[in-house]
Parts: C-alpha cells; structure tokens; sequence
C-alpha cells in the first residue's frame, strides 16, 4: 500500500468507526450490562464481520448496489427493521443481575451485513483508497488492517465508556433510563440510514 494513503484511510476510519452509530451503542450497551469479557467477544464479532464485509466489497460485492439499486432499498429495509428490534431489546433490558449474556459474537459479526453503515463505510473505503492495476490488493489490504486497528481501538473505548457509565446506575429506575437512552438512540440510527 502506498504510505501516503495510510494518514487519509486511518482519519477515514476512525471517523467511521468512531463515530456513533449500530454498532458503538452496542458495545456502550454491553459494557454497561455486560463488563469486559462479554463485550469483548462482541466486539471481535463485530469486526470479523466487518472485516469480511470489506474483503467481499474488495470482490466487487458492492457493485451489486449499483447495478441493482432495489437491493440497497431492500438492506435499508432490513436493516432498519433489525436496528429498531434491537432498540427495543436495548430498552427493555433488565439490570445486569437478571440480564442475560447480550449479544454472541457470531451476531456481532452477522449484524454488520445488516448494518448499512457498515455498508457504506466497506464502500466508501474499498472505493475511495484502493489503487489500481498491480497495488490493488496491496492497498486492499492495508485497508482492511487499517479499519481492523481502528475499529478495535474504537470498539474498546465505546464499551469502556459503557462499563463507566455502570458506576452511576444504582437503582432499577438508573438502569430503566439508561435503557431507555439507549434504545433510543440506537433507534435513532435509523435515521442515518435513510439520510
């Protein structure tokens, strides 16, 4: 990969990944109820199905949604309907001591195909910073260990931010608006999906 593209692809992701959205109101969820372990296979999850996600965008996977735009109508869809179902289980949750395991990290890694803005930034990212010709794998790659660094520097600080913000839920009605908040800002990533 071409050493000059290393600064714009690490901005590139980290605001893509750092960025709130699906998958850090996830992980903010889960290390709020979950702790550390439980949230770190999450997380390992969420970025071998990102990781996956890139390298099939990188086989020309993407091109699909140009060549058939009702797909990409179909996975907002989707992915729409499944955000707002986790939402709701966000909201809902129990406090932690009868709250189960959370997500598993096959999930994690499933839900990025669901997740449009995991789309867009597999998009964005195999079309805006690989190069032609003979560097096209090179730079392929390097782009994927690019967003892999990134999303697991990201990802640990989303749940460690979740597991902080335990230390002030003392009673149920902590827990049932923090729920709440929660759910309703992961259901507020809708929104994003569709503008």
């Amino acid at each position: 990969m071409d050493i000059s593209l290393l600064g714009p692809v690490a901005g590139f992701a980290l605001a893509a990944c750092g960025t709130p959205g699906p998958n850090n109101m996830l992980l903010a969820s889960s290390g709020t109820h979950n702790g550390y372990r439980s949230s770190l296979k999450l997380l390992l999850g969420i970025m071998l199905g990102l990781q996956l996600l890139l390298l099939f965008t990188a086989f020309g996977l993407g091109r699909l949604f140009e060549l058939w735009p009702a797909l990409q109508w179909s996975l907002k869809i989707a992915g729409s309907g499944y955000l707002l179902w986790l939402a709701w289980r966000i909201a809902v949750a129990p406090p932690p001591s009868r709250h189960e395991s959370g997500m598993r990290w096959y999930q994690g890694a499933l839900f990025q195909f669901l997740n449009p803005k995991s789309w867009l930034m597999a998009i964005s990212a195999i079309s805006g910073f690989t190069l032609a010709g003979e560097q096209y794998w090179p730079s392929a790659w390097g782009v994927l260990g690019v967003f892999l660094m990134c999303g697991m520097v990201t990802g640990h600080i989303w749940t460690l931010i979740g597991m902080r913000v335990r230390r002030w839920l003392h009673t149920e009605t902590h827990w049932r608006r923090f729920n709440g908040a929660m759910g309703a800002l992961t259901a507020a990533c809708v929104v994003m999906i569709w503008y």
